[in-house]
């Protein structure tokens, strides 16, 4: 496939991943993964700078759809460039996001561990890994990072924006920062800041990652990762992303031989998981930008920014969320002037958007479908308005 600027993109994945990334995470990419290697320093919100910037990225269906359909998906916390292992469902034919008719884009985010730079990656002109010199991100940062691949490839205006969690606070700084490049957005399972409830669920699991002896302020080896604290970290977060009702209809008090209750063994699983596919440092810098996260930071009175993004939204929330309620979401459908709010049924939680994904691309294909058949409907004079409903 020839795109724009691909001139510009590195080496394929098998090599890259070998040269720079632990083995343990390259296994975790996809051959299917490009490479771009930014040609000037990315500045960051801190005021620091990154050179030798690499974004790794994947994309759907045929450039040529980039023109009308171009559609950026921006992935959560642990989450890559591999949208179709991740999200199964959102892509495909007649679903949300159709190879047939768009150009579907997601990137690995500045900061993570999956191909773009970020702590792991080799620091300029050395063989050694940032670890934790690497410098604090912002959301703002990693779409600043974007908006530099999008123009490489050549690619002016974005048809949809969207993203579960921290790929919906992405989706709300692109709605703020580039509004000319974006037509429509669709952030899941997220609110316009980080609320002290989930500030609080980040602290303790980083804090469960400082505690761990390996830790080291961060300059640890891959032989004497901190194991331990990132495990403990995952759990808290898997709590923290599942419901009352998901856990007691899952596990109950169900026993394992040996005397463990259920729940306990799938949490230790989940943590042993984590490291398997997830490095300490990219958790800490990711979670710290989250914590970061506020859309109207250094730009004036929250309900009034809100009021700002007047790109067609669809504002999805989860029922069973508990990191982020549906008052979060219902107050920014209420806010901005072309958004609707729609309700995933979801006894899960927070996990919701992945559980229930089919649900998920029917809303969304659905709210699609409608902004087509307004389009075809409206009268030259007519504005593009959608009225605010919340479920």
């Amino acid at each position: 496939m020839s795109l724009p600027g691909a001139e510009s993109m590195a080496l394929p994945h098998p090599a890259f991943a070998r040269q720079a990334l632990p083995a343990y995470l390259g296994r975790h990419i996809s051959p299917a993964t490009q490479y771009l290697k930014l040609q000037q320093p990315l500045l960051l919100e801190s005021g620091a700078r990154l050179d030798d910037v690499t974004i790794a990225f994947r994309t759907w269906g045929d450039p040529a759809n980039a023109a009308r359909n171009a559609i950026l998906i921006c992935h959560a916390l642990t989450g890559s460039a591999d949208v179709d292992a991740w999200w199964p469902g959102i892509i495909g034919e007649h679903g949300a996001f159709d190879p047939q008719r768009d150009f579907i884009i997601c990137s690995n985010i500045l900061g993570s561990c999956y191909g773009t730079t970020g702590p792991v990656s080799l620091r300029p002109g050395s063989n050694e890994r940032w670890r934790g010199d690497f410098p604090r991100v912002t959301v703002r940062d990693m779409v600043n990072a974007q908006r530099a691949l999008l123009d490489s490839l050549g690619i002016e205006t974005l048809a949809l924006v969207t993203g579960p969690s921290l790929g919906g606070m992405q989706a709300l700084e692109w709605a703020l920062m580039y509004p000319e490049r974006v037509e429509t957005i669709v952030p899941i399972g997220v609110g316009g800041r980080h609320s002290a409830w989930c500030i609080a669920m980040g602290e303790a699991q980083r804090q469960a990652i400082y505690a761990d002896p390996n830790w080291n302020s961060g300059h640890y080896s891959e032989e004497r990762a901190p194991e331990k604290g990132l495990a403990a970290a995952r759990m808290m977060a898997i709590c923290s992303y599942r419901s009352w009702d998901s856990f007691e209809d899952r596990f109950g008090r169900q026993m394992r031989e040996g005397g463990e209750f259920e729940v306990q063994s799938y949490l230790r699983y989940q943590g042993v998981k984590i490291n398997s596919r997830f490095d300490a440092n990219t958790y800490v810098r990711l979670t710290q930008a989250m914590n970061d996260f506020d859309i109207a930071k250094g730009r004036g009175d929250y309900l009034e920014i809100i009021r700002r993004i007047r790109q067609r939204a669809l504002i999805v929330s989860i029922s069973s969320d508990l990191l982020y309620p549906v008052r979060e979401q219902k107050l920014l459908a209420q806010h901005m002037p072309n958004a609707r709010h729609a309700l995933l049924r979801s006894v899960d939680g927070h996990d919701g958007f992945l559980i229930e994904s089919e649900q998920l691309a029917g809303m969304i294909a659905g709210f699609r479908a409608s902004l087509r058949r307004r389009r075809v409907r409206r009268r030259p004079e007519e504005p593009a308005r959608l009225s605010a409903v919340a479920e």
